[in-house]
């Protein structure tokens, strides 16, 4: 009988063999966290692209649909109007509403500042439809009904008048702003990486911007300039979010998808996979202390005005690490998956696809599984030198 050795056994292995232990790493039953805490999540994302497109879509053609029937609410920043700040700390928003409606100012955006003795409250609405001498003569009616009551005197009450020139000057420099901050990611993107993922991190920052302004017409918050800062902030946060998922592909795409190992579509999953737990670190980081401003300042604590601030972070962070992971990479995937030679590398590697993880393929699992199955005309190694293996046969 003739004994086969040890290295002739192991070169009469199956490539299938060797790909489905290349992966047997990931596949230990773990809990989910516990899986992504280790980096053995093999998540296909871009799988699951059709489902992140119709979710965003839906909450898109909601903002669209409330924004068709109630628009907007712009502070008088933006479309003019006057303001009455009524320090009192007695003075209820329902109370002003009241005073407001009963002097005939139906169209009013009432909120409070501070709390305890330092507790101010703020009404707005826009008298622009009268004549110059009825606004005067409501302006005053106005104020000597909310310090009333208020419970405070005539001459405390701030009165101020924004005119519509000033609201469309501060429009027109935000809607600057917006371009320029677009413009920008263009050309750096396209400068540091290429116009592909410069297209891809143009569609997902819109996309952050559409859900942001959706979700600010559903809720009826007004937009003020400090909401313009927050919102140019987030999209700035979300392009940094952005930018580092390309950078690990654009690193995988050298190392793996370049000498043949992997398709380009897998070495999306791949990076995604590779950097989930960081930008849910990030994002959980950022995320908490705006939900705090949000609740605790403005529900709690009664300052009021951080709900508008808050409530642009808090939507901006959280669509912006959703869109660098379900949007940004699907379609930059399907941009660079359309190239002829990622094309003909997907169909050739097509056969022998498996799912690998970060930890495996920090442990250069791929690499070896790579040169095992000789891709790209990789020789296969040899187990043993012949030598060894005539020794081996010699036993009987």
């Amino acid at each position: 009988m003739t004994t086969i050795g040890e290295g002739e056994r192991e070169s009469t292995r199956s490539s299938d063999d060797v790909l489905m232990g290349a992966t047997r790493v990931a596949s230990k039953k773990r809990s989910r966290w516990s899986a992504l805490y280790e980096g053995e999540t093999t998540i296909g994302f871009l799988k699951k692209r059709k489902i992140f497109y119709a979710f965003s879509i839906a909450i898109i053609l909601l903002g669209a649909l409330s924004m068709g029937v109630r628009g907007l609410n712009f502070g008088i920043d933006f479309k003019g109007g006057t303001s009455w700040q009524v320090p009192s700390s007695t003075l209820s928003v329902t109370k002003a509403q009241s005073v407001l409606r009963a002097d005939g100012v139906t169209q009013a955006t009432v909120f409070t500042l501070g709390t305890g003795h330092n507790r101010t409250l703020e009404a707005e609405a826009d008298l622009s439809n009268l004549s110059p001498g009825a606004q005067a003569a409501k302006d005053k009616q106005i104020s000597v009904d909310l310090a009333k009551a208020g419970g405070v005197s005539y001459s405390s009450v701030s009165l101020t008048n924004v005119g519509p020139t000033w609201g469309g000057d501060v429009t027109s420099k935000a809607l600057e702003a917006l371009g320029f901050f677009f413009l920008g990611i263009v050309i750096y993107i396209s400068i540091r990486f290429e116009w592909k993922m410069a297209a891809a991190a143009l569609v997902a920052v819109i996309h952050d911007l559409l859900v942001t302004v959706g979700i600010y017409s559903i809720s009826n918050f007004q937009i003020t300039p400090a909401t313009v800062i927050a919102v140019l902030t987030i999209l700035g946060y979300s392009l940094y979010d952005t930018i580092v998922v390309f950078d690990r592909i654009q690193e995988n795409v050298k190392a793996l998808v370049n000498p043949g190992r992997l398709a380009y579509d897998d070495s999306v999953d791949l990076s995604l996979n590779q950097v989930l737990m960081r930008s849910l670190n990030t994002s959980l980081v950022a995320i908490i202390p705006v939900f705090s401003i949000l609740v605790v300042g403005a529900y709690i604590l009664g300052a009021t005005t951080l709900q508008d601030f808050g409530l642009a972070l808090f939507v901006g962070l959280t669509t912006g690490a959703y869109s660098s992971i379900a949007i940004a990479s699907p379609v930059l995937a399907f941009l660079k998956g359309r190239e002829p030679r990622y094309q003909s590398l997907k169909k050739r590697l097509g056969a022998s696809h498996h799912p690998y993880s970060p930890k495996a393929v920090a442990q250069g699992v791929l690499l070896t599984t790579s040169s095992t199955t000789g891709d790209q005309g990789t020789r296969t190694p040899r187990s043993k030198p012949n030598g060894s293996r005539r020794k081996s046969r010699a036993k009987r």
